[in-house]
């Protein structure tokens, strides 16, 4: 019976240490991380692929002149930079916001149960964290709305293409229909060629450029989102253990001062007793 129960005791055990492991881990931080960064990584890689291919695209059909893309070729290549900056940031971003998480978790359990006290210093960082997450927020707001614009432009050449290949379109003069991405201020006016129609614009629709191009664009809006939705998460998650720290920080308070009051209220009684005695 003896080694029955030595048998039995060690799995109880690891179970409880488990379970106590599995209480202190904070899902909805982990939740919000693992979402920021599938949307940070399809932003990014997405993202600078669909670039390139962009690139590519234009200099092969809208702009063969290098001088007169060259301010794009620029633009392009600073967005690659700004998108390498993003992915490193958000990296290290997520892992601080989780491991912030895990201590708010373990800390508010550990004040629940009276064994510490938290800090002025640890409130604020968790109330610089909100305001942090709310500024990356209103600015990756941005980011989605201008990711937007490239599946727009794609969009309306791909729709273009295909109303010209569509049989029930009935176009007589297929070299009227003309795509120009002058007018978007891609390229300037002086590019040549500028525009593609006809069979033109269908040889450019059909190119892996365009159609690589078109797809990404559309993921890393989507990865935007994600990061949006994600930080969204982030803002709620550190809104909410602001207010508990802040809570509990105002219920100690209150528990010192009435513990003080009750020292004083069983000091005056103690003197009371020891002068009637006398």
């Amino acid at each position: 019976s003896d080694g029955s129960r030595c048998s039995l005791s060690p799995p109880a055990g690891c179970f409880e240490c488990c379970i106590k492991c599995l209480g202190g881990v904070p899902y909805a931080s982990l939740v919000a991380t693992i979402l920021c960064f599938s949307g940070v990584a399809l932003f990014c890689g997405c993202g600078h692929v669909a670039l390139t291919g962009t690139l590519t695209m234009l200099e092969n059909h809208f702009s063969q002149i290098t001088t007169d893309h060259a301010t794009l070729t620029i633009v392009i290549q600073t967005m690659q930079y700004v998108i390498y900056g993003i992915a490193s940031f958000f990296f290290v971003y997520g892992i601080i916001l989780l491991a912030e998480g895990f201590y708010t978790t373990s800390a508010v359990k550990k004040e629940l149960q009276s064994q510490f006290k938290t800090t002025v210093c640890g409130r604020c960082i968790t109330a610089t964290f909100v305001f942090l997450t709310y500024i990356l927020g209103l600015a990756f707001l941005g980011i989605f709305g201008f990711s937007a614009i490239p599946v727009f432009l794609f969009y309306n050449m791909w729709t273009t293409c295909a109303a010209m290949k569509s049989p029930m379109a009935n176009i007589t003069d297929p070299d009227s229909i003309c795509v120009d991405v002058r007018q978007y201020g891609i390229i300037p006016w002086n590019a040549t060629p500028g525009k593609a129609c006809g069979s033109t614009l269908g040889d450019i629709c059909s190119t892996s450029e365009f159609y690589l191009s078109f797809h990404l664009y559309i993921v890393a809006c989507a990865g935007a989102g994600a990061t949006l939705i994600a930080l969204i998460h982030y803002l709620m998650i550190l809104s909410a253990n602001w207010a508990y720290l802040r809570s509990s920080c105002n219920q100690n308070e209150y528990q010192d001062i009435k513990t003080k009051d009750d020292d004083v209220e069983e000091g005056g009684s103690k003197e009371g007793l020891n002068s009637s005695y006398s």
